[in-house]
């Protein structure tokens, strides 16, 4: 509390700041007010030139935001209220604003994203999902291209073309996790034209408590396939049913962990008949059985995940959303499949990772706007170096937050929260019913039909309308049920959304501001004022009964996430009223104060239907939100601590791999890998200290596997034996050596060629840097998946998972150049010109072959016609003997003819070559090179699949993906195409089994 005192210390300060640059900002007003479309647009070139030349953005800030103001309230019809303008300074300031509900934080965005893109080095707009990100860059980026600025998106399944395109842009908007995921991949790159994005300059994010906080738990993870046995889940998942809970293992819920007792141990082994589990060869079947528990403990249908055709599918449990693709990474999802008994898929291995903190610390400058983030403030600040700014409301706030009330039973609970709907809904007030999971949402549905009380429902399962609901959720007399309302981004306006009413209208004609954007900003005015006439008066209905009640039927585990609940009523000064209906089997009291309340109830003989009220109730799940919330920041702290080491040798790494990535010059930095080694095999063996002991037999075979060795070994024994020890130390045989190595690469550049030798050395070193990396975070995962057994020691796991992964980073830099050096002296290299004249080659073998088999098929049919005709023949002469002399003749020309058709069908075809199909040219700069034994680059994007907060995940299959495993690989014995077809029908074989689609 004393921390969170501290913070708030110089808010007034700030917020006086903030009001005097409202006051400049407004001073401009008349005269921008004054100016044309086009002078309004040309400010943007005028205040390019003035950076360029010296001034700072924080002086050109109250014209900037003037002009954008001006041009907000031309191009949407809404004009920046002057709490906005101060929100908006606080986001250039580096602040996270804290703006409740309603307020309009994306309007508020606009302001800072256009001053800070006159740089010129890019701005990302950051939030939840991808319907928000396409929303914000049309809507609000209308302001931005009036004024001359370039808006991209960042979408889910864009191509990389699209996506680099996106990335030039002055703004772009996208989602944290694409955002993060193109960081990744660009650090897979195989070439500088693969990369995407373009520095980390600014970034606003939207819902930043939900992103920087509720989401960080879990980092961003790109997975490759690893192998694995699906058949130990589907094991494990026929054992949980005969397990049981408090006997064979124990759960804890509030940590989400299980354990397993000694009498599970034992049950376990003799299911599977084996006599100790925790024998080194069992080891893997311990994290089996640890998934399977938490699969059937810890992990519930319509809650954590759903099941959809056949597919395990994530929800978020912040937002209610499936999570499409993504998939729980470590086995679990696994796990959860074979509980479900659904195809179980293949188990990945981490490719790269980084977690939402050390992503979002990249960027030179950060902001971020929330409506709650002052319960957070302590953990911004010390993660991210984020103030939080709470800013003014634009008018009083008039909600009536009514104190919580709590049942004994949920049947009680639910009965309560349908009459207490349908009384507000016959009274023609709208209600906001919120609940914490999909199957509680479907719970209350069914109530509500049951009733005849007509309602949308807003989860997992049907988010595709998500917007439409939410816009239409303050209509009179309208009920709503969500099953959250974290990060949904879309205002509930009483009588409706107008700007949603007005777009929809604009794309029923066939408007877009994407692809008609002249046409639909010529038709936006009127559209929006017809849009404001219809809400106008619906608005004043619905404020006199009451405004928005928003009805809570469960405590969520973050006192945010209610807040955020609460906050969807009363915006914008409306009357409004919250409360939450509790009962003693929800979650959140289960897992804590819920059996001390439920003893309570039972003393005082309180009815199942009675709610009660009082301000223990109170406490008791305000003490409950802090526990939790205390949880997951200790694990939150943990997750970082953790990644802090990874994410510096990530840095060292990342940074090495660009530099040969922009094709630096890598000559020197190959020079001192080639020294570092061999000095490091001569240390090796000459540890000993004397000559006569040196271990020169291992060294020369070591150096021998490594490159050609020009040095003679018995002339350097001779020496030794000759009594010269004394004059070869260490030193001058390691120089030596040197030398020789020097000589021997100088000469393979010689023979390769300076540019080719460049080349080399960029894909070599790519490559094993990409497979060492990989290799190295796999060990870094089951380093920490057993670190925290440390503890038992008396060690402390963190500083032991940071001293045992130094040591393995150290090893794995030693083994980048250790198998960089041997590649680059030992991989068969061919140029364009040798692949060619290969590739001739084998076409001229393969059509010597096919001619070959051509002329063989020719004499067999020959010799089989010919033993046709002397059958013929014979027949022939025989009926000779009965028939009369002149029909001998007849037959003969017939059967001459037929001979010649005979030999004129089977006449070989003359087989052409084969079209020749040039090798695909990797994309680098450099020239065309065939390495043999070098290790392909990365794996295909299909291949790749994608984890991230809060929960993690695979991408689906995509149909290139699923072409590629079913695309015929045509072998080198294949005929030409216009050979005869193996198969004897006599047809070329383009034309019978060389036809696509055979």
């Amino acid at each position: 509390m004393v921390f969170q005192r501290l913070l708030r210390a110089g808010e007034g300060k700030l917020l006086r700041r903030l009001s005097r640059i409202a006051d400049a900002v407004e001073s401009h007003a008349e005269d921008i007010g004054a100016l044309t479309d086009a002078e309004l647009r040309a400010k943007t070139d005028e205040f390019k030139e003035r950076y360029g030349e010296g001034e700072s953005l924080d002086e050109l800030l109250p014209e900037a935001f003037a002009v954008v103001r001006e041009a907000a309230t031309r191009t949407l019809g809404q004009r920046h209220y002057r709490v906005q303008i101060m929100g908006g300074a606080a986001l250039h300031l580096g602040n996270i604003a804290e703006m409740k509900t309603g307020e309009g934080k994306t309007l508020t965005g606009v302001l800072p994203a256009y001053l800070n893109a006159l740089t010129g080095d890019g701005v990302h707009v950051v939030t939840t999902n991808d319907y928000l990100a396409s929303r914000d860059a049309e809507w609000m980026g209308r302001v931005h291209r009036f004024l001359g600025l370039t808006v991209g998106t960042i979408v889910s399944g864009q191509r990389p073309d699209v996506r680099r395109e996106q990335y030039l842009c002055d703004i772009t908007h996208g989602t944290n996790n694409e955002f993060g995921f193109d960081y990744l991949r660009d650090n897979m790159a195989w070439s500088k034209a693969d990369l995407v994005q373009r520095g980390h300059h600014f970034a606003i994010v939207d819902e930043v408590d939900s992103i920087l906080i509720d989401e960080a738990r879990t980092p961003l993870i790109i997975s490759g396939p690893a192998e694995t046995s699906a058949k130990w889940y589907g094991e494990f998942a026929r054992l949980m049913p005969l397990m049981k809970r408090d006997v064979h293992y124990e759960v804890e819920e509030g940590k989400r962990t299980v354990a397993v007792t000694e009498e599970g141990v034992e049950f376990v082994e003799d299911q599977l008949g084996i006599d100790n589990l925790y024998e080194a060869a069992n080891t893997p079947l311990i994290g089996y059985l640890n998934n399977a528990l938490k699969a059937k403990e810890l992990f519930h249908r319509d809650q954590q995940y759903i099941v959809s055709n056949g597919e395990v599918l994530i929800v978020d449990e912040f937002t209610g959303r499936v999570l499409a693709g993504r998939r729980y990474n470590e086995g679990m999802h696994q796990a959860i499949e074979a509980k479900e008994k659904v195809k179980i898929k293949d188990e990945n291995q981490t490719l790269a990772t980084i977690t939402l903190q050390n992503y979002f610390r990249l960027y030179e400058k950060l902001s971020g706007m929330t409506g709650t983030a002052q319960t957070e403030a302590a953990e911004l600040h010390q993660t991210y170096k984020l103030g939080v700014v709470p800013i003014p409301t634009n008018r009083p706030m008039v909600r009536q937050d009514k104190s919580d009330v709590i049942y004994k039973t949920e049947k009680a609970k639910f009965d309560s929260v349908v009459d207490d709907i349908a009384e507000r809904h016959e009274a023609g007030q709208p209600v906001l019913a919120g609940t914490a999971s999909v199957e509680k949402s479907e719970i209350l549905a069914k109530y509500l039909l049951k009733r005849g009380i007509p309602h949308e429902v807003l989860n997992a399962k049907n988010h595709a309308r998500e917007a439409a609901i939410i816009a239409q959720a303050g209509r009179l007399g309208s009920v709503t049920v969500a099953t959250n309302m974290a990060g949904r981004g879309t205002d509930i306006v009483l009588g409706g959304n107008p700007e949603f009413i007005a777009d929809e209208a604009l794309r029923a004609r066939g408007l877009s501001p994407s692809e008609t954007p002249e046409e639909y900003e010529a038709a936006w005015d009127e559209a929006l004022e017809e849009a404001k006439a219809q809400v106008k008066a619906e608005h004043e209905q619905v404020v006199e009964a009451g405004g928005l009640y928003v009805l809570g039927t469960e405590r969520h585990e973050s006192r945010r996430i209610d807040n955020q609940l609460r906050g969807r009523s009363g915006r914008q000064g409306d009357p409004g009223e919250s409360r939450f209906y509790l009962s003693l089997g929800d979650d959140l009291m289960r897992r804590f104060n819920g059996p001390m309340l439920e003893s309570m109830m039972n003393t005082l003989r309180v009815p199942d239907d009675q709610p009660i009220e009082s301000k223990m109730v109170s406490r008791a799940i305000l003490s409950a939100q802090t526990q939790v919330e205390q949880q997951n920041f200790e694990v939150r702290k943990d997750v970082l601590k953790y990644d802090e080491v990874l994410n510096r040798q990530r840095t060292v790494i990342y940074d090495e791999r660009r530099k040969v990535l922009e094709g630096a010059d890598l000559h020197e930095q190959v020079r001192s890998m080639v020294d570092d080694v061999i000095g490091a095999y001569v240390d090796g063996a000459t540890e000993t200290g004397y000559a006569e002991d040196w271990d020169l037999e291992l060294l020369w075979t070591g150096l021998k596997a490594l490159y050609p060795v020009g040095l003679d070994r018995d002339e350097l024994l001779q020496r030794i034996a000759d009594g010269e020890q004394s004059s070869l130390t260490p030193e001058v045989l390691k120089q030596e050596l040197l030398d020789d190595v020097h000589r021997a690469y100088a000469e393979r550049e010689a023979s390769l060629g300076s540019e080719v030798t460049r080349e080399l050395e960029r894909r070599v070193l790519l490559s094993v840097l990409d497979r060492k990396w990989r290799e190295h975070l796999y060990e870094m995962d089951y380093l920490r998946a057993g670190i925290h057994l440390r503890a038992m020691a008396n060690r402390d796991p963190v500083v032991e998972y940071q001293r045992e992964g130094y040591d393995m980073f150290m090893a794995m830099l030693d083994g980048i150049k250790e198998e960089s050096v041997g590649f680059l002296f030992n991989l068969e290299v061919k140029t364009k010109d040798q692949q060619e004249a290969e590739a001739k080659a084998k076409q001229d073998e393969a059509e010597a072959a096919a001619l070959a088999a051509a002329q063989e098929g020719t004499a067999r049919v020959l010799a089989r016609q010919k033993a046709e005709a002397d059958a013929k023949a014979a027949e022939a002469k025989a009926a000779e003997a009965k028939a009369a002399a002149g029909n001998g003749a007849a037959t003969g020309a017939r059967n001459g003819a037929g001979t010649k058709a005979a030999a004129r069908k089977s006449a070989p075809a003359v087989a052409q070559a084969a079209p020749a199909v040039a090798a695909p040219k990797p994309s680098g700069t450099g020239p065309e090179l065939a390495v043999k034994g070098l290790d392909a680059p990365h794996l295909n994007p299909q291949q790749l699949t994608y984890s991230a907060p809060t929960l993690d995940g695979s991408a689906k299959e995509s149909g290139a993906a699923k072409a590629a495993k079913t695309a015929t690989v045509t072998g080198s014995k294949e005929p030409a195409r216009n050979a005869p077809c193996p198969c004897g029908s006599g047809k070329k074989y383009k034309f019978c089994h060389g036809a696509a689609g055979s």
